[in-house]
């Protein structure tokens, strides 16, 4: 997978992420595969759970995608190039 590919992917995922909920099934670092239900979407997360913004800016990953799992209720990532089936829910 190129470079171009992975960030087009990305933007992909943060688009369909940040309109609602999707399903992402991807294999973690120690081979097995994870089911996740996540958003980006504000309204969907906890008031609790909100990012709060303090005008410092972080560093940006691009080889991952860091969500809100509602299953767990809790911030997790996962790696674009471990992804196995992405779809909006």
């Amino acid at each position: 997978m190129t470079d171009t590919n992975i960030v087009e992917l990305r933007e992909g995922y943060l688009r369909a992420l940040r309109e609602g909920v999707c399903k992402v099934i991807f294999t973690k670092k120690d081979g097995t595969d994870r089911r996740m239900l996540c958003t980006l979407d504000m309204s969907g997360i906890p008031e609790k759970d909100v990012p709060k913004t303090d005008g410092n800016v972080t560093a940006v990953n691009t080889e991952s995608v860091r969500v809100y799992d509602l299953e767990v209720e809790g911030w997790r990532s996962f790696r674009i190039d471990s992804v196995k089936e992405f779809a909006a829910v």
